[in-house]
């Protein structure tokens, strides 16, 4: 739990669970998303545009080709161990990893296949030497009972962490963002998950179109009665590729200014139970040239310390004004 004037950091979490800094390796399993298939729709959200957040979804756009779920964690490791490589290979498997990794299936719905598949993927990553655990991005409305079911036995063995996306507990903002889900089915997936013994975290964003702070308060509040451990905040950041692009340029948009991002993110600390784990307090992007709105200087480190610094001149702290604390 965190100590007066600071919030619940993942990183504190991993130091209580395994005694040690975990580090989380990102992964394109080569998963599409029920939202641009066609399944929902072809549009998309309009804010998303993978390869600006994903860099191994930005890396096989450019080669036109996915690497293996093992290369892609063998580079990584191999860059964090600064191990030598060997010619020919991503990673010198005579070396045992040092440290601890959680894989994390990023790139679009990490539950939208078959479960097959999901399974041959899923026990790729962790079977790696090193790997801990995983965590799996998705979406509330693609997790069917063989996918739980999946989940679950993973979870009896391996420290594993589901990332709901939700952004929004306002359906009209949801419908407005083409998210293509309502906040019921996002209810009903934490239900769900509740019994699969993983670890839940949900996605938001603030400054979504035709959302005041009050609605962003709400948002973030909404998840105390859930069964959920932790949430990752994100500003909404205008890309190029996106049907956001359009709204930008039309002025449909006013993207936050910093100052007011940061009273946003202290207030929603402050609403939130104090046993949320907070995965992330600010978005960055892997292709900044892709990035058209907010840019603002410095990146996650240097928020942090702005947040702890405005939380103490506050006299406050995560979870100050949940109800019942």
């Amino acid at each position: 739990m965190p100590e007066p004037g600071w919030y619940y950091r993942l990183s504190q979490f991993f130091r209580e669970k395994f005694g040690e800094k975990v580090f989380k390796i990102p992964v394109h399993a080569g998963f599409t998303c029920p939202n641009r298939d066609g399944t929902i729709s072809r549009r998309g959200c309009v804010y998303c545009y993978n390869p600006s957040f994903s860099p191994e979804a930005g890396r096989a756009e450019v080669e036109e080709k996915r690497e293996t779920i093992k290369n892609q964690v063998h580079r990584f490791q191999a860059r964090k161990e600064k191990t030598s490589l060997p010619t020919g290979s991503v990673y010198a498997s005579h070396s045992l990893p040092r440290r601890k990794y959680l894989v994390y299936f990023q790139s679009y719905t990490n539950t939208y296949g078959d479960n097959t598949l999901l399974e041959s993927l899923y026990r790729e990553a962790l079977q790696i030497p090193g790997v801990v655990g995983m965590s799996v991005a998705t979406r509330p409305d693609c997790l069917s009972s063989e996918t739980l079911r999946l989940l679950t036995c993973f979870a009896r063995e391996y420290h594993v962490w589901v990332e709901l996306g939700l952004q929004s507990a306002f359906d009209h903002t949801l419908n407005r963002i083409n998210r293509g889900h309502t906040f019921k089915q996002f209810q009903d997936a934490v239900s769900q998950l509740a019994d699969c013994g993983v670890w839940q975290c949900v996605h938001l964003i603030n400054g979504l179109p035709g959302e005041d702070k009050a609605m962003m308060l709400e948002t973030a509040q909404s998840l105390n009665s859930m069964p959920v451990h932790g949430v990752k905040f994100h500003q909404l950041q205008v890309l190029k590729h996106t049907p956001l692009e359009e709204m930008y340029y039309q002025n449909q948009i006013n993207p936050l200014h910093l100052e007011d991002y940061l009273d946003i993110i202290c207030s929603q600390l402050e609403l939130l139970r104090r046993d949320l784990i907070v995965h992330r307090l600010l978005s960055e992007t892997a292709q900044p040239a892709l990035l058209l709105a907010p840019c603002w200087e410095g990146g996650r480190g240097q928020f942090a310390q702005m947040v702890e610094s405005r939380l103490r001149v506050r006299e406050s702290y995560q979870g100050k004004k949940a109800a019942g604390l």
